[in-house]
């Protein structure tokens, strides 16, 4: 029983409540009429779309034509397919639809059809006679050679036995069957039928049963179960009403008063049956395992090469394998060996160039400018046109890189005059619609185009650019001295002067009658010398040798700073220094300026919605347009910048390289690309080849030969900054003379404390703390009478004073030290006897007469 006749008698079996059991229709179909006497005990057709699906995922498809019969049970299962298909990215650019009773030439025009098309896998379902028309004339057209796919689902493959006249015509023919275990129950009922048919048929010979058969077994067995359970009660009836029959000859149609038992019995039967496991859901039968078979050799048989199963929706290459594929895995090895149609062993790519003389329709732009990489030029001579440019040698260098040949022609896409027919985006939109096969030129990758075509991988630089005027910036105020260093680095260079300065007053001013005198003068004399060592030019000795060593170390700073700066200085004032006239956008933005963008490009979108006005904003056309524009500039009705795309603006620069460069990137775009149809198998290939030219150095010879530089031009990558030098050069020298320098004053202060230590912690406490401290300040201040840099002969007198002061600093009399004002001069008070010029040193006796006045 067919699935159209099915559904005639399970209307029939729902007027009369008798169970309607169909062990053959397998349409989807049928599952919508929704009849509680109605059993479907042969496999829904739509189980094995993921069968199916998981084979053309296996072998990374992308495009699959179906052929099917026209009629219920050819359409049932096309929308669950399709379903299916898109689930593992696999389209339907086409549906072949066969009818029933086509005959052989109309088969063969259909055939014909789809070698025209690019698609090579297909997808055969329909009854075994048809099917068998269908082999037949594909393998006599050669539709069954190298590089054709032909997979068909169970309605064919569970029926390959009963089509040996057809099967050499099958040979590669990958088909999905259902899994029948063979079993010793399954064994010994082949034996009692085969016997039995041989006896009733003795003519026929060597006759199987096919997975149909077996399920006719299993149908008839689940109903004498059924019945069993009813019981063997009288299965009478009664007389339906006739008016609610349309047909008068059903009037006499009987009402069954146990159809409903049956049904309900039926509905609970579960065994294990010929063909597999027997269990009813919603009166359908559960999902069975399917095989997946190719046809080669071996007598015409299928050769098994993989399972499907129900129980984890995958393919493996035998029954409780953990080697599967399901459907998020890509290009897995699921299956065995298989032997494709031509007796090819490698699998099919899928699709081809159809060789009917035909040749590919390729649309490229026609413009205005910057024709480096399109130019559409008429041949009047030969009446033809000639497309050159960078874009079409990339394509062409592609193309020649595919590992097959692929026939096209370039068609500009202008109107008879040769002017353009419209933007890109309707150019690409032409792609859609079909008119041409592919967009071969400078088109954009954008996302509203990627709505209705898909692009190769980029071949150009990506974003967009601003291009503007470059200035010479050699400064010619008066100020221009204090740009070789940036504020930072003069700031320190200032700090570290008073710091020396300090510091070498610290070391000298003891022991050096140039840091002696007032401390106003010696406040100057230190800062004359330290800022002196900027030319070398301090008249002041350093006798310390701490204070040389830190000397050393300053002086090598102070070289190499001021080399550096002379260096610069001189580098701004005679050396070209060229800079952007305009750095941002923003810029032009706020300050009103006129911005110059290509006809009919998308980046006059991106202006407006960067705040742009509309009136400022000016069109321009070719590369000597531009240039025209950029000269005159934004006051006198031209343009400050121009804002285009990477590969464009390139071109540009490379030709007026002196006037102008390129600021940016200011937007992010995916640069150019070649445009196919939706899931063209074009677009993996010649990606691939584009990659290929990259990495081979192609395509930069392809890209020297057309976008050329100006011999003058020097290479820039368009990045300005300023040139002065900064702290981040130097802080390494002020680091090491600020060490230097910290611990040649930590050395001196603990050697003079050392020395000191008796002031400040006397044998009599009864000195407070600061006073001791104002007195170590005063010894700080004075000579150091005792130091070798002093040798005239007031040497002992001052030295003489020098313990006077502390002699009465510490005197125990005194509660404090005396001012230097409240002292006697030293000249009267003491009184020396010696003879002679004996010094200190001779003389060891001293005395002192000291005169101390207390006040009160």
């Amino acid at each position: 029983m067919t699935s159209m006749q099915a559904t005639f008698v399970v209307n029939l079996g729902e007027k009369a409540h008798v169970p309607i059991i169909s062990f053959s229709a397998t349409s989807p179909s049928l599952t919508s009429l929704q009849s509680s006497y109605f059993f479907q005990f042969a496999q829904n057709d739509s189980t094995q779309v993921k069968a199916i699906s998981g084979i053309v995922q296996n072998f990374g498809w992308s495009r699959v034509v179906p052929i099917y019969v026209d009629n219920m049970y050819g359409e049932g299962i096309m929308p669950f397919l399709i379903d299916a298909l898109l689930e593992v990215d696999a389209h339907v650019p086409y549906r072949s639809v066969i009818s029933q009773s086509a005959t052989d030439d109309q088969i063969e025009i259909e055939l014909y059809k789809l070698m025209t098309m690019q698609t090579r896998v297909f997808i055969v379902h329909m009854m075994p006679k048809l099917a068998s028309q269908l082999f037949a004339k594909a393998k006599e057209i050669g539709m069954m050679d190298k590089g054709f796919v032909w997979i068909t689902t169970n309605g064919i493959g569970d029926r390959l036995k009963a089509m040996e006249s057809v099967l050499n015509s099958m040979q590669g023919v990958v088909s999905v069957e259902t899994d029948v275990s063979d079993t010793l129950k399954l064994r010994e009922f082949k034996t009692r039928w085969k016997r039995q048919f041989q006896k009733e048929n003795p003519e026929i010979i060597d006759v199987e049963l096919d997975a149909f058969g077996y399920r006719a077994y299993d149908a008839a067995f689940a109903i004498a179960m059924a019945v069993e359970k009813v019981g063997n009660a009288s299965f009478g009836s009664q007389k339906g009403n006739a008016s609610s029959f349309n047909s008068t000859d059903l009037g006499s149609l009987k009402v069954s008063q146990y159809g409903s038992n049956i049904s309900n019995a039926l509905s609970l039967t579960s065994f294990r049956g010929l063909a597999g496991n027997f269990s009813l859901v919603d009166r359908q039968l559960q999902l069975s395992t399917f095989k997946i078979v190719n046809v080669n050799g071996n007598g015409g048989r299928g050769r098994a090469v993989g399972y499907w199963t129900p129980e984890n929706g995958r393919l493996v290459k035998q029954l409780n394998s953990t080697n599967s594929c399901n459907l998020s895995a890509f290009n897995c090895d699921a299956l065995g060996p298989i032997i494709w149609p031509g007796e090819s062993l490698s699998v099919p790519k899928g699709w081809e160039i159809p060789e009917n003389g035909t040749k590919l329709r390729f649309g490229v732009p026609v413009r205005d400018g910057f024709s480096e990489f399109v130019k559409v030029t008429p041949n009047l001579r030969t009446n033809t046109t000639d497309v050159t440019g960078f874009s079409i040698d990339v394509f062409k260098a592609a193309v020649d890189l595919l590992p097959y040949a692929l026939p096209y022609e370039l068609i500009p896409y202008a109107y008879p005059n040769g002017s353009s027919a419209g933007t890109y985006n309707d150019l690409i939109y032409q792609v859609y619609l079909g008119k041409f096969d592919a967009v071969v030129g400078d088109a954009t990758i954008r996302a509203n185009r990627t709505l209705y075509v898909d692009f190769a991988m980029p071949y150009t630089e990506s974003g967009v650019v601003m291009v503007v005027p470059i200035i010479d910036s050699r400064t010619k105020n008066a100020w221009v001295f204090l740009q070789p260093l940036t504020w930072d680095l003069w700031m320190t260079i200032l700090c570290f002067f008073i710091f020396i300065g300090f510091v070498i007053w610290v070391l000298e001013h003891r022991i050096n009658e140039d840091f002696r005198g007032p401390p106003s003068y010696q406040v100057g004399t230190s800062f004359w010398f330290s800022f002196s060592t900027m030319v070398f030019s301090q008249r002041e000795r350093v006798v310390s040798n701490l204070g040389r060593f830190v000397m050393i170390i300053w002086v090598f700073v102070v070289l190499i700073v001021t080399q550096s700066y002379t260096a610069n200085l001189a580098s701004l004032l005679t050396v070209q220094q060229l800079r952007p006239a305009v750095n941002d956008l923003n810029d032009l933005l706020r300050n009103g300026e006129k911005v110059g963008y290509m006809k009919d490009a998308f980046v006059y979108d991106l202006l407006i919605q960067r705040g742009f006005d509309d009136s400022k904003l000016k069109a321009c056309g070719s590369m000597e347009e531009i240039d025209d524009a950029l000269s005159k500039g934004s006051a006198n009705g031209g343009i400050a910048a121009i804002v285009h795309e990477t590969p464009y603006m390139k071109l540009l620069v490379a030709k007026y390289c002196s006037k102008y460069t390129m600021i940016g990137p200011i937007f992010k775009t995916d640069g150019f690309g070649f445009a196919f149809p939706k899931n063209s198998p074009l677009v993996s290939d010649i990606t691939q080849a584009i990659l290929n030219l990259t990495d081979d150095g192609l395509m930069g010879m392809i890209e020297d030969k057309w976008i050329k530089k100006d011999s003058n031009c020097k290479d820039s990558d368009g990045n300005f900054s300023s040139s002065a030098l900064g702290l981040d050069s130097f802080w390494g020298l002020f680091l090491i003379a600020g060490i230097a320098s910290i611990f040649a004053l930590i050395i001196s202060v603990t050697s003079f404390l050392y020395e000191h230590k008796h002031v400040l912690m006397p044998p009599d406490s009864g000195t407070s703390k600061l006073k001791r401290i104002r007195t170590m300040f005063e010894i700080f201040n004075e000579k150091k009478l005792s130091s070798h840099t002093f040798r005239s002969s007031r040497h002992s007198d001052s030295g003489v004073g020098a313990q006077v002061h502390e002699v009465k600093a510490l005197s125990p009399n005194n509660n404090w030290p005396e001012s230097p004002q409240s002292c006697i001069n030293h000249a009267d008070t003491v009184s020396v006897s010696s003879r002679g010029q004996a010094s200190p040193e001779t003389n060891p006796t001293l005395e002192l007469a000291i005169t101390v006045q207390e006040t009160h």
